[in-house]
């Protein structure tokens, strides 16, 4: 099959995405679904695959994906037959299960990521189990890959983590990146006001069409002064990041007392310099958040399916033209998703 590979690692990972054909096909095992993939989409763990992650042997060439959406064409064992025709959606996070010593407490959930820990969706087939995926009907194929992944974890982020409620005010650094784009979507609709932050005024800009209270230009200062400003000198009740080390302390410091400072990403590097001063004398909490579990997944995709919640498509781009959309993302030029088109291949 023709399959959307990272032939080797290395930085920058663009120039090593190459489209192949003669992939080894994927066969579903037991409790998996065979789905003939009509749309995939990027994410930043796509850069990461091809940088190399530590703690991950990673076999080169590597299909990674991990948004991906088509119709099912074979089951495995244990799965029923009645899947095969559905369009479905996938939740790329696999929740592995754990095993705690005797009198020893569960640790919590330990995931593993299609598309970074086994072959992903970009390629004519991939393979997923039954229970990490929804059935979507006629839902727009491209949208909905677009909307998966980075709307799961934005909601983990804000409604299971930061315990986010109507009427406060967040602050979302990066606007652009597709994880970005899905928490201002859910904060404006759970009637929160959003503070952005960019390094590209046009990024603002057009934020502010898809309902940004205010854009901050990152201009590599201290921008939460101006977050304060905004505020009426109050500060923020969740500063929302993936960033990471770059802009951390200008969240913390924009953060009102009893903040909540909540982070699913280090785009810019993770060891970050902190005030932990300003932590406990203004009673902040730190938070991380990762993907999202399937019941996060249903409650969210279910918003997608009436229309409340859509996501922001960058570019749809052919499986031959992937290498340019890697370059895009990798460049941080994106405002919203880019997504792979497979149909009519």
């Amino acid at each position: 099959m023709k399959a959307i590979v990272i032939q080797k690692r290395g930085r920058p990972v663009a120039p090593n995405v190459a489209l192949v054909d003669g992939f080894a096909d994927p066969r579903p095992a037991l409790g998996e679904l065979l789905v003939r993939t009509e749309a995939s989409a990027l994410n930043s763990l796509d850069l990461w695959v091809g940088v190399g992650l530590p703690g991950i042997d990673t076999k080169y060439p590597f299909c990674g994906g991990s948004d991906g959406v088509g119709r099912v064409v074979a089951v495995g064992d244990g799965v029923d037959g009645a899947w095969i025709g559905r369009r479905v959606m996938l939740n790329a996070a696999v929740v592995r299960a754990s095993v705690a010593s005797p009198g020893v407490r569960s640790a919590g959930e330990d995931i593993e990521m299609i598309g970074e820990h086994r072959q992903g969706t970009h390629a004519e087939q991939f393979v997923a189990p039954a229970s990490n995926v929804l059935d979507i009907g006629d839902a727009d194929p491209v949208e909905a890959a677009a909307f998966g992944l980075t709307h799961l974890t934005a909601w983990r982020m804000l409604v299971t983590r930061a315990r986010l409620k109507p009427g406060m005010m967040v602050l979302v650094t990066g606007i652009g990146g597709g994880v970005a784009v899905a928490l201002l979507n859910i904060a404006r609709h759970l009637g929160c006001e959003v503070i952005v932050t960019s390094r590209h005024q046009a990024k603002l800009d057009e934020a502010k069409t898809l309902g940004a209270s205010y854009g901050i230009l990152d201009d590599g200062g201290d921008w939460s002064k101006a977050v304060r400003a905004a505020t009426g000198k109050r500060g923020v009740d969740i500063a929302a990041d993936s960033v990471g080390k770059a802009v951390h302390s200008q969240c913390i410091r924009s953060l009102a007392r009893g903040g909540v400072f909540v982070t699913c990403g280090t785009t810019t590097g993770g060891d970050a310099v902190t005030d932990l001063t300003r932590i406990f004398w203004n009673q902040l909490t730190l938070v991380g958040s990762t993907m999202g579990d399937m019941e996060e997944f249903a409650q969210v995709v279910s918003l997608f399916r009436i229309g409340v919640l859509r996501p922001k498509v960058d570019r749809i781009v052919r499986p031959g033209h992937a290498a340019t959309a890697f370059e895009r993302l990798e460049a941080g030029q994106q405002m919203g998703k880019l997504v792979i088109d497979w149909r009519d291949q």
